[in-house]
């Protein structure tokens, strides 16, 4: 891994998580503790409204920690109700947090290569629906990153288990001077509790 993205692991902070927050992220960690007892592939699809930036936090981050704690099995996936782009401003955060990122194809809806390490497979970050053919059709948690979202979607075809983990948008403080601040605070939320729920992992 990185050591600029290892250097960040260090620094998440579990004390910074609600017992509110934990009692919402123990869904998702009984649900990745029973595909690892059973030996069985982990596949996670986070979901928001336009796949543009919470979703790919999460996507990101999730592979990146599964492979921090060991957890080989896990395929992480993220779509939205609709499809628009990788927002710029979420792909520079997770480049200033050590991700290295490439992109492989331009135009109104970019995809871009983004790697946790030097031999690692990199995630393939576009912006799609949730069922999208690059995205799992069955034995999958569906994790609903945004109210919208979660209210939107009563029903995901194919998932085991639907799980609402929902975060602010940082999208709030586009073109503000605040806006770097706030994709990176939301970043650090995202890691800081995904790297919790994979920490439980036995």
């Amino acid at each position: 891994m990185f050591p600029d993205i290892q250097a960040t692991i260090k620094t998440l902070d579990f004390h910074t998580i609600s017992n509110e927050r934990k009692a919402l992220l123990q869904s998702l960690v009984d649900y990745i503790q029973d595909k690892v007892s059973q030996h069985k592939a982990i596949r996670l699809n986070f979901i928001c409204t336009h796949n543009s930036r919470r979703s790919h936090l999460s996507q990101v981050w999730a592979q990146a920690l599964a492979a921090h704690y060991g957890i080989s099995q896990a395929f992480c996936y993220s779509g939205g109700t609709a499809a628009t782009a990788l927002f710029p401003m979420a792909a520079k955060t997770l480049e200033n947090q050590g991700f290295e990122i490439s992109t492989l194809s331009e135009g109104n809806n970019p995809v871009y290569s983004i790697k946790y390490g030097e031999n690692a497979h990199p995630v393939i970050g576009f912006s799609k629906t949730y069922n999208d053919t690059f995205n799992p059709k069955s034995d999958f948690a569906a994790i609903m990153t945004c109210s919208q979202a979660d209210a939107g979607c009563p029903f995901i075809a194919g998932a085991e288990k639907r799980i609402p983990i929902t975060y602010d948008d940082p999208k709030a403080f586009d073109d503000t001077p605040q806006q770097a601040e706030k994709y990176l605070e939301r970043s650090l939320q995202i890691a800081t509790e995904l790297s919790y729920v994979f920490s439980k992992i036995k």
